[in-house]
């Protein structure tokens, strides 16, 4: 047997084995929730099945074919109607079926009990980020893709988490059962993380309802998993399991980061300060649309170099962001006075374009 039969035959027996679970290369992610694991539990059992069911039945007809050959004298049989056979070939399969079918319906139900939750958090999909709102603690923020441009675009090496990475991730504490409620705001996303066995669409004007509850401290990776436009390839999910102590941590964290953007709404801020803050609000949220040159993609994402709004009454450009229009999501509720503020007052004075102009935060906030 030469070495490219032996690789062969090696990753055959791996995949009907539980060496599989190893590498979880050829099989499906390491489970990291119950749900998933019971998932992965099916996924075996239906392949063990369908592997038994086609050793028996092709083991049979290798052997008639090989029996009852022409070579060796057999003469062809005609019939037409076995009626007992016709009800046994009827009935096992339906067996099969059935036997295979409880313990799905068991883990479909055990997928959609969301009740008796500790903890909730809202989860809404935007063109291309995630809104994360933890119901029960008063925290808000948004999650965006954090490879760079460079990477993107090939002028820079791709790490292993290419794509997979994001600037908020989720965070939430291991043994607790986590109910997530799920809508969209424009259109149909689907908040997806194999290794927790989730994956439910998003869908604007409904709320959907699944749960995980993680065993073990990790980083668990996930992706859109709908056609959701442009930069679908480009709306990661990063999950943080850790202890409930460095959870709470994180919960203080984060409500000290909102006390400073609340009290960054009264601060009067340079120029220079509002810029340098709004190139990196625009890269994150608006580049891909209007590009990082603020060149754009006419004429579904029009440019800002020269544009009308990015160079007329500074009123109008904050109509804008505040409130959108046609393509153009409003960003009222997903950006902080600072953050708008700021990236006004970059597509104003740099993409090309130089008016000059000043906006503060205080005036985003009295227009809200």
């Amino acid at each position: 047997m030469n070495k490219k039969a032996i690789y062969f035959l090696g990753t055959i027996l791996s995949m009907i084995t539980g060496t599989a679970q190893a590498a979880y290369a050829l099989n499906l992610r390491a489970p990291a929730t119950e749900i998933a694991r019971q998932i992965y539990n099916l996924h075996m059992l239906i392949m063990y099945v369908c592997i038994a069911i086609f050793v028996l039945v092709f083991s049979i007809m290798f052997y008639s074919l090989y029996k009852h050959r022409k070579s060796v004298g057999h003469q062809a049989v005609q019939f037409h109607e076995h009626h007992m056979l016709e009800v046994v070939w009827t009935i096992i399969p339906a067996l099969i079926l059935l036997v295979m079918a409880i313990p799905a319906t068991k883990t479909i139900l055990a997928m959609k009990d969301t009740s008796a939750a500790d903890m909730t958090v809202k989860i809404t999909g935007h063109q291309w980020e995630w809104e994360y709102e933890y119901l029960d603690k008063d925290v808000k923020f948004i999650s965006t893709l954090a490879t760079s441009e460079d990477q993107i675009h090939n002028k820079a090496e791709k790490d292993e988490n290419y794509l997979l990475e994001v600037d908020n991730p989720m965070v939430v504490p291991i043994g607790k059962k986590v109910r997530v409620v799920l809508t969209a705001a424009d259109v149909i996303h689907a908040w997806w993380v194999p290794s927790f066995g989730v994956k439910q669409d998003a869908i604007p004007g409904f709320i959907k309802e699944v749960w995980f509850r993680v065993e073990q401290p990790g980083t668990y990776r996930g992706q859109c998993a709908e056609l959701c436009g442009k930069a679908h390839g480009f709306m990661p999910i990063v999950v943080e399991a850790v202890t409930e102590d460095k959870y709470n941590e994180w919960i203080a964290a984060k409500k000290h980061e909102s006390a400073e953007a609340a009290a960054g709404s009264d601060k009067v801020w340079e120029k220079d300060d509002l810029i340098a803050n709004g190139k990196t609000v625009y890269e994150k949220n608006c580049a891909v649309c209007h590009q990082a040159s603020g060149a754009g993609l006419p004429p579904a994402f029009p440019a800002l170099t020269g544009s009308k709004v990015a160079t007329g009454p500074i009123e109008g450009h904050l109509d804008r962001v505040l409130n959108g229009k046609g393509v153009m999501p409003s960003w009222k509720a997903l950006l902080n006075d600072t953050e708008i503020a700021s990236v006004i007052t970059y597509e104003r004075n740099a993409l090309g374009n130089s008016v000059g102009d000043v906006l503060q935060p205080a005036q985003v906030k009295a227009k809200r």
